[in-house]
Parts: structure tokens; sequence; C-alpha cells
């Protein structure tokens, strides 16, 4: 009696990109502080401390101890904010805000990706209600990212799901194993070295702008280097926005956003650095 024989499983891949300084040119939780002032979440004071605390961002980046002090901070300042106003404002400004970011180098390789028919993933540790909305933009499959409880529609200042550093790679995991990626052909990008383990779950890691870490892992072990320099309109670029993404894997939740993370970060930035 001959053996039985089944259909060979068809294996399919992606590629996961951190989202700041990866695919946009500043800090997608920093770059939100006009608009939230305007919309009475901030005062005056905090979107001052946000535009500094995005040039220390720009400059030096944010390593692990730094990024934890400002998960702290932002639990805390975001209590009590109502979720729909949040997400109203971030809709609102998205285009004016976002869209002019968007490094045209990182917009050509998410084509180039979705043209050869893998999927284009967005894992990042800034709050849903900025990623997701990012994320339909740019024409994502799906995109990963912070989540915070939310009860009667308020935040309480607890956190749901934190995507940062293992927990990207566990996240990554996850989607290859619900959607049959074959890690070993998927593609990774960040800037950071605080998600060195996201790039090695996949099979081609790329360094892109990266941080002083970073690049002297990715020069060890002979990993592309990219330098992403032209940030462009989406708009201007294409004439229309891309095409509507399929469900994006979000929850409700996040994180917060923005001008409150500036605020977190600058007064720790300034009190260690004595200014």
């Amino acid at each position: 009696m001959s053996k039985p024989t089944y259909p060979r499983a068809v294996t399919r891949a992606a590629a996961f990109f951190d989202l700041d300084k990866t695919i946009i040119a500043k800090s997608s939780a920093l770059a939100f502080g006009r608009p939230f002032f305007h919309g009475g979440l901030i005062n005056r004071r905090a979107v001052l401390r946000a535009t500094y605390a995005q040039l220390v961002f720009m400059v030096a980046g944010a390593d692990e101890d730094q990024v934890e002090r400002m998960r702290a901070h932002i639990t805390a300042m975001c209590t009590g904010w109502d979720v729909a106003q949040v997400r109203e404002i971030v809709e609102e400004a998205l285009h004016e805000i976002v869209d002019p970011l968007i490094y045209e180098e990182a917009a050509e390789l998410i084509e180039a990706h979705h043209a050869e028919g893998r999927d284009v993933v967005i894992v990042s540790t800034s709050g849903d209600e900025v990623v997701a909305p990012i994320g339909a933009m740019l024409g994502a499959d799906f995109v990963v990212a912070t989540q915070m409880v939310v009860v009667d529609g308020r935040y309480t200042g607890e956190i749901e799901y934190y995507n940062f550093g293992a927990a990207k790679a566990v996240a990554v995991r996850d989607l290859a194993a619900r959607h049959g990626y074959d890690l070993s052909e998927c593609h990774g990008y960040s800037d950071s070295s605080t998600d060195l383990p996201m790039l090695e779950v996949v099979g081609h890691p790329t360094a892109v702008n990266p941080d002083k870490v970073l690049r002297r892992v990715a020069l060890e072990r002979g990993w592309p280097v990219l330098t992403f320099t032209n940030p462009v309109s989406l708009r201007s670029r294409l004439g229309v926005l891309p095409r509507p993404p399929r469900p994006l894997l979000a929850g409700a939740a996040v994180g917060v956003g923005a001008a409150v993370a500036g605020l977190a970060w600058y007064s720790r930035h300034r009190s260690q650095s004595g200014t």
C-alpha cells in the first residue's frame, strides 16, 4: 500500500521594518507635540520640551535605559487621556506631520518588497494609535506596536503590551507562525541596537542609519548597512497615497504619544547632563 501524499506547504516571506529613523526621519512618538497642544492634551512647555527631545533623538538616539525611563513617565502622564480624541488628532495631523518625513529610500524599498511578493510589516515601540495610521498610509500589510490598557475609553496608565527589544523578536516569530513566513527568507531593517533581537531572527538583516553599536555589529557580521537621507512626501512622489492595507495587526491602545514622550525624555536627559 502506497504512503499517502500531502500537499507541500507554501512558504511566504515578509520584510519587517522598524519605524523611527528607518522609515521616517524623526521619532513618531515625538512628532505630534503641536497637534496635541492644540487639542488641549499638553501645554506649551511640553511642546517646547518635545521639540528639544526630538533633536536629542536625531543626534544621539535612545539606548535601552532611556527608552525604559521614557516608558515609565509616559504611562503616568497619559493616564486619563481620551482615546478617541488622541486618534482623531493623529488622523487629522497625519499627512501634515508624518507624510513629509518618509524617507524616499524606505518608500522605494517597501514598494520593491511588495513587488517581489513579500508582506511588509512595521514593528515599532511607539503606540498603536500613532503607528497604525502611519502603516495604513504606507500601505503596510500589518503593524505591531505598543498597546496600553483602555477602560471606558480612556488610558489607565497601564501597558498591555510593550513592543520593545526582545518582544519584537517574539512578535516576528509569532507572525511568521501565523502567516507561514519562512524566516530564513525574511528581511529586517532597523537603525537601533535595541532591535538586534528582531534582526537576528530573520535571514536577511540590514542596518539603516545605524547607531554606533548596531553599526559595529553589522560590520562584524557582514550585514548590509544603508544610509537613508532623503525625506519626501508620498503625495508629491506618487501623486496618490499607497493602496489601502489589509486589516492591520494592532490592538486598542497605545502608547501615547508624542509630546508627552518628549517631556519625559527631555526631563531625564537634562537632569543627567546637568543642563
